[in-house]
């Protein structure tokens, strides 16, 4: 039988990271993922890895940059404002075409905001990290074991696409412990023929670029890229679908709040409403036709995050008018409850 250890969030996925290859973390301290920071300050020694804590968020994905380049599996990890100043680099990083996980514990916004879990980083995440053509897969784990097992699976579809990859937390999550299997230390890493190792005289440099004058060039790098993006549509969005085959409410959420839903969909069964839960978890890509068939038997959708409704706009976006999408949202760091969802869905099911 597997071996279970009571981990923290943080702690949990941090070490999964090192399971994972990771030996490159660079960050910087803030609440609430400071904790991923200092146990990988304990434990990188102790592996051969490199902890680095910078002197801002900015160096610290310049130093992520830096190691990818090189062929290290790395690793970064902030909160909300925090990935807002990392923005610049996550574009230069996908514009070289380098492998890199990047965590994002949210926290409530906008601006500094508060301390408390939030959901309102989708946009930022899914639509819009920075600026120019390019995607990011987004993970979003809704356990701590998930958190484990998302970080072996950020870095395997990091480098298997060379592409960075976004594992999208909260605070909520981050803080909880909860009983979790670690997964095994990968044995092998996949070659990097493309990093700046040097070449030692038996191969021609590898430049690392993401600036080029000639635009037919550039617009010939970007086509590529998109045809990539379209090879993780169709075979990397991932989702579960519970209790959905008959429910005649669908709900539909990720993250921390689709443990909430879950207790509500298992509560409205037992009172006998056909209540069923949706869980993207990959935000991006998101998973528009597995939804479209989930939401097959339902009368109704019920959006349910903890923002002003940004996953409500691709749900609404995949089933393109077929049934009518409602929504529960709470933000500014307050967490939607069971009852609230219960009580939404009862209201629903009566057609007020």
């Amino acid at each position: 039988m597997a071996h279970k250890v009571l981990a923290k969030g943080n702690e949990a996925l941090a070490e999964a990271a090192i399971a994972a290859g990771c030996r490159g973390f660079f960050g910087y301290p803030i609440t609430p993922q400071t904790d991923v920071a200092a146990y990988m300050a304990r434990r990188m020694p102790q592996v051969g890895g490199v902890y680095v804590q910078a002197e801002s968020e900015i160096s610290a994905i310049n130093m992520v940059m830096g190691a990818a380049a090189a062929g290290v599996r790395a690793l970064t990890s902030s909160s909300s404002p925090g990935i807002s100043l990392k923005a610049e680099t996550i574009s230069y990083l996908a514009a070289c075409d380098l492998p890199a996980v990047i965590i994002n514990m949210q926290r409530a916004g906008p601006g500094l905001g508060g301390i408390q879990p939030s959901q309102a980083d989708y946009f930022q995440a899914t639509k819009g990290l920075a600026h120019g053509d390019f995607h990011l897969i987004v993970l979003a784990p809704y356990s701590v074991q998930e958190l484990a097992d998302f970080m072996a699976l950020a870095f395997e579809l990091a480098d298997r696409y060379r592409t960075p990859v976004i594992l999208l937390g909260d605070g909520m999550l981050g803080q909880m412990m909860e009983p979790v299997v670690f997964p095994p230390s990968v044995e092998s890493l996949p070659e990097k023929s493309w990093a700046a190792t040097g070449t030692k005289g038996k191969r021609p440099p590898n430049i690392i670029n993401s600036l080029y004058i000639q635009p037919d060039e550039l617009e010939a790098l970007v086509l590529e890229r998109f045809k990539r993006y379209e090879t993780m549509k169709q075979q990397e969005a991932r989702f579960e679908a519970f209790l959905a085959d008959d429910a005649e409410i669908l709900i539909t959420a990720y993250g921390s709040t689709a443990r909430i839903a879950k207790s509500a969909v298992l509560t409205c069964r037992e009172q006998g409403v056909r209540v069923g839960l949706f869980r993207p978890i990959t935000l991006w890509p998101f998973p528009d036709t597995a939804l479209r068939q989930a939401a097959q038997s339902a009368n109704a959708i019920l959006c349910v995050e903890m923002s002003m409704g940004q996953m409500l706009e691709d749900v609404r976006l995949a089933l393109n008018g077929a049934k009518p999408v409602h929504f529960l949202g709470r933000t500014g760091g307050m967490i939607p409850t069971p009852t609230e969802i219960i009580e939404t869905v009862l209201r629903l099911r009566e057609g007020s």
